[in-house]
């Protein structure tokens, strides 16, 4: 039979390969010929009635392009794309040819925002996709495709801001501690593409855009800052947040210029009748994929969350309650005073993560009715955050996996009666761009026994993770056989975490 190693690992591929660029404009994109095109998207038909046009930004916009163009064939006329910095390079060297735009192709890419910050280059395709937004007709077709990161790739200040003006604002609020959500809201409103400003300028053209979600959620408005979605804010919230990090009274005359024209103009709704967003995949979708895997394994499945955030530590700790909990229930220890303490601490830990969406109550009474005659697989996604203290090499992915192994591995120290060395368990945690940190793994696998050899090599756990050195702690075992290490893969939908446990 195969290991719970390879079975996780096979989740992992199955999930990600649903959501790599080919496969998912394949299943969601269809061009029908015949007297009148039609575009097909998820069951939605749009008519070609001339010309079909393409835009996209964002880290895994390469690859979307290049299945599209496939499926597009010559009904597209014309491309342009924003792309980070060296990523031709990047998979051309990963032999991922596949990704690539071929010869003689009619989409024409531009790459920039270096670091992932807005540059010059970017800007310069900014301006070109502008340009071929609008110059065109009722009868055109515009087909969007966005990723996670093409807000660095998209930026296009109101004139007269100059795009250093704009960044030097952004990192002052940054630096006065603003949220994500405030520099967005900012970021949207000196912005003529963001905040749906690239539909607006497409119209009357039909808009079509492929979303590939790299946010919490899939909220339209937010992701890549939503230049084709009509934006939750207004300028008021703009003054708001300045007024807040007190800036409003030391702003570049150009920004003052702005907002003060864009106060007094009058704003009618804005209308996007000729806009259609369709979100192609998220974490949602490799999820379910994952599920599907899972049950053909064998497994009875359950899906946690696709919100999980906050500290890594806390989400660790939520995850080595949950193990615990389901070996009780294998040991027939389901109801009695240990599980009700273990039950009780989920749920208090689950108020402090304050984990969108999530329904934990309802989850730990899915969990009541399972029989230890079946293995069970606990999947989530979202993105947990690490406080970094010390020096070492990792990413968030792999700290996870490590605290859950050092969890673990205290829980049975502490517990003699048969919980949970009667079960077998791993534990995966992986990023789906295939980066996890500074290092060429994706995220790691942990399980208990990987720290109790650890202690017995005499290797401190708690050293590695107060340096934040995770990556060189799994590095020290059979060449690296607990890094997941999968290469680029072209697309980006938060991070995967799933744990398999069987009764041994």
């Amino acid at each position: 039979s195969m290991s719970l190693r390879e079975h996780v690992l096979s989740l992992f591929c199955s999930a990600v390969g649903t959501v790599r660029p080919a496969p998912m404009l394949k299943r969601a994109v269809k061009l029908q010929g015949g007297g009148c095109p039609q575009l097909l998207v998820k069951g939605q038909a749009f008519p070609v009635k001339r010309d079909l046009y393409l835009v996209g930004f964002g880290k895994a916009v390469l690859g979307m392009a290049a299945a599209a163009e496939e499926i597009l064939g010559d009904h597209l006329v014309r491309g342009i794309i924003n792309v980070p910095l060296g990523i031709q390079e990047s998979l051309q060297r990963a032999g991922m040819q596949e990704m690539l735009l071929k010869p003689r192709s009619k989409i024409q890419i531009i790459e920039g925002a270096k670091n992932n910050l807005p540059d010059a280059e970017a800007l310069k395709g900014a301006v070109a996709i502008q340009e071929l937004a609008k110059g065109l007709t009722a009868d055109d077709l515009l087909l969007v495709l966005i990723s996670g990161g093409g807000s660095a790739l998209l930026p296009a200040p109101i004139p007269p801001i100059l795009l250093e003006e704009k960044e030097k604002l952004t990192k002052a609020l940054a630096s006065r501690g603003a949220t994500i959500q405030e520099l967005n809201i900012v970021r949207k409103t000196l912005s003529l593409l963001k905040g749906g400003g690239l539909a607006q300028l497409a119209y009357p053209a039909q808009v079509v855009s492929l979303i590939l979600s790299d946010v919490i959620g899939d909220p339209l408005d937010i992701i890549a800052s939503g230049p084709t979605a009509a934006s939750s804010h207004s300028i008021q919230d703009c003054i708001q947040i300045l007024t807040k990090y007190d800036l409003l009274h030391n702003l570049p005359k150009s920004v003052e210029t702005v907002l003060s024209l864009s106060s007094t103009k009058p704003t009618a709704p804005e209308d996007y009748s000729h806009v259609c967003n369709i979100i192609i995949g998220s974490n949602t979708l490799a999820l379910d994929e994952a599920k599907c895997q899972a049950e053909g394994l064998g497994y009875t499945t359950l899906i946690l969350s696709t919100a999980i955030c906050g500290e890594v530590g806390c989400v660790a700790t939520l995850y080595c309650q949950l193990i615990r909990l389901v070996c009780l229930g294998f040991s027939g220890l389901r109801d009695g005073p240990l599980s009700d303490e273990v039950r009780g601490n989920l749920l208090q830990l689950a108020a402090e993560l304050e984990i969108p969406g999530l329904n934990l109550a309802e989850f730990l009474q899915a969990l009541r009715g399972l029989g230890p005659e079946r293995p069970v697989c606990i999947l989530a996604g979202g993105e947990t955050t690490v406080q970094l203290q010390g020096t070492g090499k990792g990413g968030r992915n792999q700290e996870l996996a490590l605290r859950v192994g050092l969890g673990l591995h205290r829980a049975q120290a502490m517990e003699t009666s048969s919980c949970p060395g009667s079960c077998e368990i791993i534990f995966l945690s992986g990023g789906t761009d295939g980066q996890d940190g500074p290092t060429e793994a994706a995220g790691a696998f942990c399980s208990p026994e990987l720290v109790n050899e650890a202690l017995q090599e005499g290797l401190n756990v708690e050293a590695f993770l107060s340096n934040n050195d995770s990556y060189t702690f799994f590095s020290q075992f059979q060449g690296g056989h607990h890094l997941l290490v999968t290469g680029l893969t072209g697309t980006n939908v938060m991070d995967i975490h799933a744990i398999l446990i069987r009764a041994m």
